[in-house]
């Protein structure tokens, strides 16, 4: 049985349907109850428990890791008064999450939903980075599905508040946003577990205990039997969960795919998720089509260097609390160049350094971390001829900003060096082995090394190669094995510091998500992004990535 120390739930005229709680028929009080076994020590560790306002005026409530720093429970659990809203910010009472490892730490935010009894809690640091971590579910079980849920409530004959229990649950119904369950056998959810997981059989989150008659609890009227009880459901906000939790700060992935003449944005999450794409016009600005764009960091920020469908460069820049800027063309002040096809940008410090491709030769700016941009200048001058160039691609490794074009399917590689000068063009294939036609190129620094990775053969290989600090070249190594059978259209890589990820978009319309890391030296399993709404039937094109923090 799970218990809470809130206060105590009204259970008059509690009715046990989606349909009674959508017209407002159950009332707002928290559910609170759970009378099942005793967790055993080495399960659930993502469960925590909760304890909101001081020992004159303290609440108890049970809650989920959803990762390093980020819990989910009961919006009711942080309320001032039973069904009031709950404010986004500071929680109004001190809270504390107890995590499995008996780690103590403060929730310091709080992010509500409205429309149901749920709340995201930030965590003071990231407390939870040892421990597994609540995954939420792709989708909603059928009716008399059983369920299970913990927590550390009240049972039938004692509150034992460091004592996590569990308990068996039927689905009987459900609307968007709540659940109703009845407990299997004596199996009731008390006081202390109002916020606790509902799970799936895989032991992914459905949603959070609200609310509950309480039949059989410590406390509860002796008359009173029934173990019917409401939950918030959570499986159907994997995007808006996502959403919050990429404003945290710490290392994330972001992405920018074009397809068709629009440009999409999402994040690649600390745990692995990602969020949601997001078409950059409609936050932006519309710049009548985009044909490609490009992706920096800098610190929080997201600067997305784009080239529209009518030529011109524009830049503009996602803020570290997910608002936008306007499109600015940056022609305007760094010059405008003709025949643009490729662009790419990568930070260095608070700068932004730009190359496009106008007319098959490669051109270089800097945006300034004043906002102020340096002109167009042509590489070759500073650095040796280079034309017919088809693609481009640029790293940062310890302030120097490394190069590499692709002009007659071979690869040539120069470094502007952190005083401004140029080295000369460097033909790849003759450091790293020749390889068939490059089709597309990506490159990322990790520490001080330049990682390479380039499709060929019309997309139908993919190879790696390092360039070190030394100048040193490893040969490149096939992944065609490894990626299976896929076509590229492009690549895109990120590098941080032990860690490179790499996505290719291909020719069966998919985003394809791979990593390499140091010392192990090897790429994960590669995976396929979730589905970017909205584009699924549009083709995929070019696709950029960049770490921010």
């Amino acid at each position: 049985m799970l218990a809470s120390r809130l206060r105590p739930a009204r259970t008059t005229g509690l009715l046990v349907s989606a349909t009674a709680v959508a017209a407002g028929l159950i009332s707002a009080a928290p559910a609170t109850a759970l009378t099942g076994t005793d967790a055993p020590a080495t399960q659930l560790k993502s469960v925590v428990k909760l304890n909101i306002g001081d020992e004159a005026n303290s609440r108890a409530c049970t809650a989920a890791l959803l990762d390093a720093d980020w819990i989910i429970t009961a919006a009711s659990c942080f309320a001032a008064t039973p069904g009031a809203q709950v404010p986004a910010g500071k929680p109004a009472l001190k809270s504390v999450a107890t995590l499995s490892d008996g780690t103590a730490v403060e929730v310091v935010d709080l992010a509500p939903r409205t429309d149901r009894d749920l709340v995201l809690g930030r965590l003071a640091n990231s407390a939870g980075a040892s421990l597994p971590w609540a995954r939420i579910a792709p989708a909603l079980p059928a009716a008399g599905t059983d369920l299970g849920t913990a927590g550390f409530g009240r049972t039938k004959t004692e509150w034992v508040p460091d004592k996590l229990h569990t308990g068996t649950f039927t689905l009987n119904a459900s609307d968007t946003g709540t659940l109703t369950v009845t407990g299997k056998g004596t199996d009731v959810i008390c006081k202390g577990d109002t916020g606790g997981p509902l799970f799936n059989g895989a032991g992914q989150l459905i949603g959070v205990n609200s609310r509950s008659w309480q039949g059989g609890c410590l406390g509860a009227p002796a008359t009173e039997t029934r173990t019917g009880a409401v939950s918030a459901r959570a499986d159907n906000l994997s995007q808006w969960t996502a959403d919050v939790r990429s404003l945290t700060p710490g290392w994330k992935t972001e992405a920018v795919v074009q397809a068709g003449t629009s440009l999409y944005q999402g994040i690649r999450l600390a745990d692995g998720s990602w969020t949601g794409f997001t078409d950059v016009q409609s936050k932006a600005g519309n710049v009548g089509g985009i044909r490609t764009a490009t992706v920096a960091g800098i610190n929080g920020d997201t600067h997305v260097v784009a080239l529209g469908a009518n030529g011109r460069i524009y830049h503009t820049i996602r803020k570290a609390d997910g608002t936008w800027l306007n499109f600015g063309d940056v022609g305007a002040e760094a010059g405008v160049l003709p025949n643009v096809t490729q662009v790419s940008a990568v930070s260095t410090g608070t700068d932004i350094q730009v190359v496009a491709v106008s007319n098959g030769k490669v051109f270089h700016s800097l945006r300034r971390a004043n906002g102020t941009w340096a002109p167009f200048g042509d590489v070759a001058a500073v650095s040796s001829p280079l034309s017919g160039v088809t693609s481009i691609a640029t790293a940062n490794t310890g302030g120097a900003l490394q190069v590499v074009a692709v002009s007659g399917g071979k690869a040539y590689h120069t470094v502007r060096n952190t005083g401004g000068s140029w080295t000369v063009w460097g033909d790849v294939a003759g450091a790293a082995g020749a390889t068939g036609p490059i089709s597309s190129v990506a490159m990322a620094g990790s520490g001080s090394s330049a990682h390479v990775v380039i499709a060929t053969d019309n997309g139908t290989r993919q190879y790696h190669a390092i360039r070190q600090d030394t100048g040193v070249w490893s040969p490149f190594r096939d992944l065609t094995a490894h990626l299976g059978n896929i076509t590229v259209k492009s690549v895109g890589t990120a590098g941080f510091s032990h860690q490179v990820d790499v996505t290719f978009t291909t020719g069966d319309n998919r985003v394809v998500y791979t990593s390499w890391s140091n010392p192990a030296r090897l790429f994960t399993t590669p995976v396929t992004v979730p589905t970017i709404a909205g584009i699924a039937a549009t083709p995929l094109g070019s696709i950029a990535l960049a770490p921010t923090l």
